[in-house]
């Protein structure tokens, strides 16, 4: 990136010091919101006399989005050490990627327990699955819960991925454009 008064004189992402803290603060955020999708979900049971116990063990995508939430967690403690080590720094694309994916995994997850959670709600006639919210209401409101937790995690992940755009492709120039055919023959 360049200024106007100096074109010889670069301005380094790094020396943006509010996009450097808003990159530190989003991480360090989803750590809680990573850790409480956690919690609820793997604490989250409800027994029934007609039709037993429901536990998140008994679904795999619930099981599924518990796994990509302690990755989302280790990797936003990892990154946000490793985001003020002067090494990693200059590796954006090591962040770029990395957040990338992450997101992507985040969506995925999402989905599924969006699935699970309309199901519960709503059931299928088609293949003859009732809803099943009405007897296990305590569960799938911490579901909801879990998920809303979830998506607010994936949104940060987002912006991030954005950030992370930000910084890696604010270090190459644009590209030039070749001369019109007209404006060769004039020169």
């Amino acid at each position: 990136m360049r200024t106007d008064l100096d074109p010889d004189a670069s301005t380094s992402v790094d020396d943006l010091p509010k996009l450097k803290f808003l990159d530190f603060s989003l991480r360090v955020f989803v750590i809680p919101l990573s850790v409480a999708t956690i919690w609820l979900t793997v604490t989250n049971q409800q027994d029934n006399s007609t039709y037993g116990k429901l536990e998140f063990a008994n679904l795999t995508g619930l099981k599924y989005m518990v796994c990509i939430s302690a990755i989302c967690a280790s990797y936003a403690i990892v990154a946000a050490i490793s985001s003020w080590a002067r090494f990693f720094a200059t590796k954006a694309w090591l962040f770029f990627v990395s957040d990338q994916i992450v997101a992507y995994l985040m969506v995925t997850s999402g989905a599924a327990v969006l699935e699970l959670l309309y199901l519960a709600y709503k059931g299928d006639r088609e293949v003859t699955w009732s809803e099943a919210c009405s007897s296990y209401g305590r569960f799938c409101s911490r579901m909801k819960l879990a998920l809303v937790l979830h998506a607010l995690a994936l949104w940060c992940f987002i912006v991030l991925a954005v950030i992370s755009a930000y910084r890696t492709f604010c270090m190459f120039e644009p590209p030039s454009l070749p001369p019109k055919e007209g404006e060769e023959e004039r020169a």
